[in-house]
Order: C-alpha cells, then sequence, then structure tokens
C-alpha cells in the first residue's frame, strides 16, 4: 500500500486534533504537525466535508473531531484522502490466482486500519500492537 503525503498529513492533522482540549485554529494544527499551512487548510476542509472534522469561524472557533477519536479509524481518514481501491489486477495465464492474493491482501489491510482509531494512536504509549499481535 501506498500512502500519499496527503494522507500522511491528515492522519497526522487527525491525531493533533484528537490530542486537543476544544477547538483549534488550523494554523497550530499545521505548526504541530509541520504541514504546509496552505495543504493544512485544504486537508481540514476535505476532512470537514466528509464529516471527520467539525469547524467554526471566529476567534473563538476552529477545528475539533466530528466524534469521539475512538470512533474514527485510520481506514476512515484514509478513505477520504485517498479513496476506496478498486481490485482491477489482472494477471495473465498462470500467474492469474495473485490476483486472488492481492484481493486477501487488500481485505487484511482494511481490516487492520478499520481496527485502529485515532484514540489507539494517542493513546500508544511508543507501540502500537492490535488483537491480532
Amino acid at each position: 500500500m501506498r500512502i500519499s503525503a496527503r494522507t500522511q498529513y491528515a492522519l497526522c492533522a487527525m491525531v493533533a486534533l484528537a490530542t486537543a482540549e476544544g477547538p483549534v485554529h488550523a494554523e497550530w494544527v499545521a505548526l504541530t504537525q509541520d504541514i504546509p499551512r496552505r495543504f493544512c487548510d485544504n486537508i481540514l476542509l476535505q476532512l470537514r466535508r466528509a464529516g471527520l472534522v467539525r469547524s467554526q469561524r471566529g476567534p473563538d472557533g476552529g477545528y475539533w473531531l466530528a466524534r469521539p477519536a475512538k470512533e474514527i479509524s485510520l481506514a476512515d481518514v484514509i478513505h477520504v484522502t485517498e479513496g476506496v481501491e478498486q481490485g482491477s489486477e489482472h494477471f495473465p495465464a498462470a500467474a492469474a490466482p495473485l490476483a486472488d492474493v492481492w484481493a486477501q491482501l487488500r481485505s487484511h489491510e482494511h481490516a487492520l486500519l478499520s481496527e485502529i482509531t485515532l484514540a489507539h494512536i494517542v493513546d500508544a504509549p511508543t507501540g502500537l500492537t492490535t488483537s491480532g499481535s
């Protein structure tokens, strides 16, 4: 799986929002996560449109998670920025069974990313283990 810089920034922004106590400005997210400011604004807008983030304008406004961190998985964020991968691999002749391997890989990948929430990331002291580890 390849993860774009946009997705990496989106995940960092979401973790930052999960650690914040109340609304925070986009500038704070950009500075604390080393995200270029304009890029951060665009990502937060995309996440807001997808319903993962809420926002309010004004000096007391900012951005915050639309749901508790324990209800937002990494897969939720990745689907917003990367979209859903379609299984379109075609392998000729003797290699045809590889299509099933790739499908299983995508399924396991999705299951893992769906299992890990922002709360897991925020609460992880140094490493992250899942129920399968």
